[in-house]
């Protein structure tokens, strides 16, 4: 089910391109979680960075040219955005195919030593509340005191009122930078379908069905809570626009 470099460069250029679509501050948000990771593991002479939720890549990649010392280990449970991650972003990271908060998953990375930092971006959301809990608490486990959790996501507010004006700002903010896109989410998929290339890694997709349960969209205050109760010391975000949040959590 290999891919060949052409094909994995042009999907993940449009991978890129569509997902401007969704957060259009999504450079700065990379910016700002890498500027956090390096920050943390100014010390330490190989930091050791778990990417959940990596994708084909995107943020592994930002982080390794960032921080090029660092080991980075990045799970994800796509097996066609796995390959577009191994193909063409084969040096930044060692890529593992586990399903985050399924039972077992923290086995699977084969980890050898502390985390100095787990980061993710617009992944988490995908999971329950209960089984968020559970992610927190094995996270905890596998940061050194001292590490960090860094969840960067579009986080609802729980006052209704206060929710409709933060995602408002997030719109205007988004009409002043937008940025014009051909490409959507179904509109990708569609073309992947139509790539000959892609079909066996699809058949496999299409194999291993969707994630069994629904997410929950919950307020920060509620991830903090939940981090709290996890094992983290400090919970809170370090940039917001909008409904955007960067939050960073302290093992």
């Amino acid at each position: 089910m290999g891919l060949s470099m052409a094909a994995a460069e042009s999907w993940v250029r449009r991978w890129e391109r569509q997902q401007q679509r969704y957060a259009v501050d999504r450079e700065e948000r990379f910016t700002v979680i890498a500027d956090v990771v390096e920050e943390v593991a100014r010390d330490r002479p190989r930091p050791h960075v778990l990417d959940l939720g990596c994708g084909p890549g995107s943020l592994a990649a930002r982080l390794s040219a960032r921080i090029p010392r660092a080991e980075i280990v990045a799970v994800d449970m796509d097996p066609l955005l796995l390959e577009l991650a191994r193909t063409h972003h084969a040096d930044a990271a060692r890529y593992v195919d586990a399903e985050i908060g399924a039972e077992g998953w923290t086995e699977a990375l084969a980890l050898d030593r502390h985390l100095d930092a787990a980061v993710s971006t617009t992944a988490l959301h995908y999971l329950s509340e209960h089984t968020l809990r559970r992610t927190y608490e094995k996270l905890a486990e596998l940061l050194r005191p001292g590490g960090v959790l860094i969840n960067a996501d579009h986080f609802p507010q729980r006052a209704p009122g206060h929710a409709r004006l933060t995602a408002h700002v997030g719109r205007c903010r988004a009409e002043r930078q937008r940025v014009f896109v051909h490409e959507d989410w179904d509109s990708w998929w569609a073309a992947a379908a139509r790539d000959p290339e892609l079909a066996d890694l699809l058949a496999e997709r299409a194999r291993r069905g969707p994630i069994a349960e629904a997410g929950e969209e919950l307020p920060p205050s509620r991830h903090t809570e939940l981090l709290h109760s996890a094992g983290f010391q400090h919970a809170a975000p370090v940039w917001q626009f909008g409904n955007s949040h960067v939050l960073v959590a302290i093992r």
